[in-house]
């Protein structure tokens, strides 16, 4: 057994190396080389052919067809609980956000300035504005101002002062803010008759000196539907002239509010003394008013009634009430809305509105209230886009014991004042409208169209039928601006004394009156600035270009074409 083993395991080994023998082939090349030695160099080449055993990547080995036999699953464990929400649609749109943005560098402001200037007609300009600069909760500053001129009449002159030093103070819950005015008239009675030259050969001079305090207290305004508000405000004046007349007045506001929701509830009240002396003369006039009055502000809708009570008291005693009822639809929300108003009130009759209004007034001047017994206005307002702007209304009115200017007989130059006895009836319309196309370029203009039905008198002396006015601000450059200006008015009527009138005067005489008329006119003013840099710049003025010799009041011709100009210093 062994024996046989032996035997057939040689025959294999031998078999296996004679055909591993065999499987060489022997291959013969002869190269040239170069001889190192005198023996010839033989080169063999053997090929060796070994059976081809491929070696496969693992990656190969996977199968590329699922096994379709394998129908284990793998069932995952959760642990989890449902909560019971209702689902909110919400389809509104967002709120915007503003983006904060970079804060911007401070810059250095430039509200003081000084401003001088001289021309034509003896014309004299002195301005200067101080304040104290940024100051969210503290402001204090101060004006004065001088300007004169004189035409060619003998004694045209006028000149005028004004200083005025304000403060305000915010603190947290209100707003405390006051003033201090003083302010001075020089001018002449310089009345020329061009029918009788030699008439007013010596002029005399007039002077109006006038100081004002005032202190006011506001509550801040809160977006409270419940809110409560107040205010109160005191003013006291002291008026005199060149002569011997005085006025002095103390007038004391107050004003109450509660706002309930779209509804407000309150009461505005003032108490008003006030007293006119003369050589000839002394009338003390005090007002009391009540205001009380609801409020309704709701879906473009104001609507405000109330009453108006006014007591006189002083050498007058009298009680009226009068309605005050103010009414606001918003039609197209900026672009229309309709306004009226019903109401009633004491007009005050005192030397200074007289003379700021007519500055030829004569001694002794006769004082007593008007009474505006019933006032209807109504109108449109709004927008047309940005930077157009309008408003127009038809008003009535009428009022009793309505004041006017007639000259006196003796001193044709002074004007005494009459009172037009009964109720004159006034018709109006005025319109206002305000383009702004860009920084660059601005337009207003303003329409006052009135027919008076007077009372006991012919005509409502010195009160035009018909006046405009409009201005023109138009920037060229960064550096050079122009403005322009138009003032039209109406002729009016003037009473003519050919006898002297009786004194009260209480009814008039036509037989002793004559109609005189004063002319309308047209007065044009041009200007234009240019800036030097941020601290120099120059100005020029001309008024009256067309040099119309017009007149406000008989007798008194303005001053003709005049041109001035000068330097304005910023810092």
């Amino acid at each position: 057994m062994r024996l046989s083993t032996l035997l057939y395991t040689t025959i294999f080994c031998f078999t296996a190396g004679t055909l591993s023998l065999k499987a060489q082939d022997k291959k013969t090349t002869e190269k040239t080389t170069e001889k190192k030695t005198d023996d010839k160099a033989v080169t063999e080449e053997i090929e060796v052919v070994r059976p081809y055993k491929p070696i496969l990547a693992e990656a190969v080995k996977l199968r590329r067809s699922p096994d379709l036999n394998d129908v284990k699953t793998y069932k995952a464990r959760f642990n989890y609980s449902l909560t019971d929400r209702k689902l909110e649609l919400n389809s509104d749109i967002d709120k915007l956000y503003a983006q904060e943005v970079a804060a911007e560098k401070e810059y250095d402001l430039i509200n003081n300035y000084v401003k001088l200037g001289g021309g034509s007609a003896g014309t004299i300009l002195g301005e200067a504005y101080i304040n104290n600069g940024r100051d969210e909760a503290l402001q204090v500053g101060g004006f004065f101002r001088h300007f004169s001129q004189e035409g060619k009449l003998k004694n045209q002159k006028f000149n005028q002062q004004q200083l005025s030093i304000f403060g305000r103070n915010i603190q947290d819950n209100f707003v405390l803010s006051g003033r201090l005015n003083y302010e001075r008239k020089g001018l002449y009675f310089y009345g020329f008759d061009e029918t009788n030259p030699e008439r007013n050969l010596n002029p005399g001079k007039q002077a109006f000196n006038f100081i004002e305090a005032e202190g006011e207290i506001v509550n801040k305004y809160t977006e409270d539907e419940d809110a409560f508000s107040y205010a109160a405000k005191v003013n006291g004046y002291i008026w005199s002239d060149q002569y011997a007349a005085k006025e002095n007045s103390i007038v004391i506001n107050g004003y109450l509010n509660k706002r309930i929701s779209s509804f407000n509830l309150g009461l505005a009240a003032s108490a008003d003394f006030g007293k006119t002396k003369d050589i000839n003369t002394s009338f003390s006039n005090n007002l009391l008013r009540l205001n009380p009055y609801i409020r309704l502000e709701t879906n473009g809708v104001k609507i405000n009634a109330g009453i108006n009570f006014v007591q006189e008291f002083g050498m007058k005693s009298e009680s009226r009430i009068f309605p005050a009822v103010t009414a606001d639809f918003t039609l197209i929300p900026e672009y229309l809305q309709i306004f009226a108003e019903v109401k009633g009130d004491v007009n005050k009759t005192t030397m200074k509105e007289l003379t700021d209004e007519n500055p030829f007034l004569n001694s002794n001047i006769n004082i007593q209230n008007s009474v505006e017994k019933l006032s209807f206005s109504a109108g449109i307002k709004g927008t047309g886009g940005p930077g157009f702007g309008y408003k127009a209304k038809v008003y009535r009115k009428e009022i009793t014991d309505m004041p006017l200017f007639v000259n006196n007989f003796n001193d044709f130059n002074k004007f005494d004042v009459i009172y037009d006895f009964g109720n004159m009836k006034l018709l109006g319309l005025e319109g206002e409208i305000s383009v702004q196309i860009s920084d660059q370029l601005k337009w207003t203009g303003k329409l006052n169209l009135e027919d008076y039905k007077p009372a006991s008198e012919s005509y409502s002396w010195f009160k035009p039928q018909l006046r405009i006015s409009s201005n023109l601000m138009y920037k060229i450059t960064n550096k050079i601006d122009f403005n322009a200006s138009v003032a039209i008015q109406d002729a009016s009527d003037a009473k003519i004394y050919t006898s002297q009138p009786a004194s009260p005067y209480i009814i008039p005489d036509k037989n002793i009156e004559m109609l005189g008329n004063v002319k309308g006119f047209v007065d044009l003013g041009i200007g234009a600035g240019y800036k030097i840099n941020n601290q120099f710049s120059v100005f020029a003025k001309a008024n009256n270009i067309l040099n119309n010799k017009y007149s406000k009041y008989l007798y008194y011709q303005a001053i003709g074409v005049n041109v001035f100009g000068g330097l304005s210093y910023s810092f």
